[in-house]
């Protein structure tokens, strides 16, 4: 009779273990950050004895993962023991943002710390595509020096694109008028001409709000929320979706594009090509030309229309208003097909919630047919200032760091 039984695979060696069990003991190390963890304690939480605990943080330890100081009391019998920490020097990710008006880049090191950040306002839309991707690598280039002043080693870096991203490139993104270019090719070639002499930097790329989505659930503060629905608002609308603590990127990696569902069939042309899309009445653009501010690539016009909205301008609260009601139409679709226990709006809206969240929560406590929502119960939140996209994008570059120390000892400095 034929077995239907699939085979296991080969068995793990002792280097495979091995391997495993570093990175089993460097995550439960970064995952208690506050006050530091204890030998004891890391061996109790990961499941391995005191002794193989010991063994292999000293192998971290000498690597340069993990440093240790003074003196740490659990309140349990026994002698104190020595506080682990991930190191501030070292392995480290990058992050770069590529958006329609500004580039922002950021190191982040083991411990999830934000630790270099430069950001220029740049409008790259009509601009060729090189030559955007050719002005973040500058920016790049300048913050990696910035990095190796404070002992750090970024070991890759992951370029935050909006549009659909897949495979390297950019299959679409309407806002910038990108079609089928290849951005991780020309960012890694422009990065290298920047810094000669330098090794190459590994490139990915992956949808600005998928990134900014993980940045929340990483470093935003949301407890034990782990299934959240993100909206960022910028020129466009991003959305992402969390499940379970891990991100959702459907068949071919483009779920999210909730700023080209479509509110009115006859609506505005948008750049995608269809009409009355949701970013037509909520994007950037709409929300100031709404108020009646000239849009500024500085970031200027949303500063400004937070003003007035403060001031009671009847014409800028009118137009958040307006953007909120439709964001909540579109909201409750997407809550009714996809039960995410939250929504979180980040971007240009977590400054204008005052204002924007109560329609929005209107919308969505009429439409949304579970009975679980209601006006105020905290289901619509803005995100915190920690959930940014080249963050998320520097934060993912880690992942791998954490998941195969081994694979990132000794290497030399980017």
């Amino acid at each position: 009779m034929k077995s239907n039984v699939t085979p296991l695979g080969p068995k793990a060696d002792k280097d495979t273990v091995r391997r495993s069990n570093l990175s089993l003991v460097l995550r439960a190390v970064r995952d208690e950050a506050e006050g530091g963890a204890t030998r004891a304690g890391v061996a109790a939480r990961v499941g391995l004895t005191r002794a193989a605990v010991s063994s292999l943080v000293e192998q971290l330890l000498a690597a340069g993962f993990l440093t240790e100081s003074g003196k740490t009391f659990s309140g349990q019998a026994g002698r104190p023991g020595t506080a682990l920490k991930v190191a501030r020097t070292g392995p480290a990710g990058l992050g770069v943002e590529v958006n329609i008006d500004y580039v922002s880049v950021c190191v982040v090191d083991l411990a999830g710390t934000g630790r270099v950040r430069l950001t220029e306002h740049l409008d790259n839309r009509g601009a060729p595509p090189g030559e955007v991707l050719a002005r973040a690598a500058g920016i790049a280039a300048r913050t990696l020096e910035s990095a190796r002043e404070q002992e750090l080693r970024p070991v890759g870096v992951t370029l935050a694109l909006p549009g659909l991203v897949s495979g390297g490139t950019v299959r679409q993104a309407p806002n910038l008028g990108w079609n089928r270019v290849p951005a991780e090719d020309l960012f890694a070639a422009a990065l290298a001409r920047a810094r000669p002499g330098h090794e190459a930097l590994a490139v990915a790329s992956e949808n600005e709000a998928n990134l900014a989505a993980l940045a929340e659930l990483w470093f935003g503060g949301l407890d034990e929320l782990r299934s959240f629905l993100y909206l960022t608002g910028e020129i466009g609308v991003g959305g992402a979706l969390v499940v379970d603590g891990e991100l959702l990127r459907g068949a071919h990696g483009f779920a999210g594009e909730i700023g080209h569902v479509v509110v009115d069939a006859e609506g505005p042309q948008c750049r995608c090509g269809s009409r009355g899309c949701l970013e037509q009445y909520a994007g950037q653009a709409a929300l100031l030309r709404a108020a009646g501010i000239a849009e500024s690539g500085s970031g200027a016009g949303v500063a400004e229309l937070e003003r007035r909205a403060r001031a009671g301008d009847e014409r800028a609260v009118a137009a958040v208003a307006g953007a909120g009601r439709m964001l909540g139409r579109v909201l409750s679709g997407a809550v009714n097909l996809l039960d995410p226990d939250a929504v979180v709006l980040g971007g240009i809206y977590r400054n204008l919630m005052p204002w924007l969240s109560p329609p929005a929560d209107q919308e969505l406590t009429g439409r949304v047919v579970s009975g679980l929502w209601s006006p105020g119960n905290g289901r619509l939140r803005a995100s915190s200032v920690a959930g940014d996209a080249a963050r998320g994008a520097a934060a993912l570059v880690l992942t791998q760091v954490l998941a195969d120390p081994v694979a990132y000892t000794g290497r030399p400095a980017g």
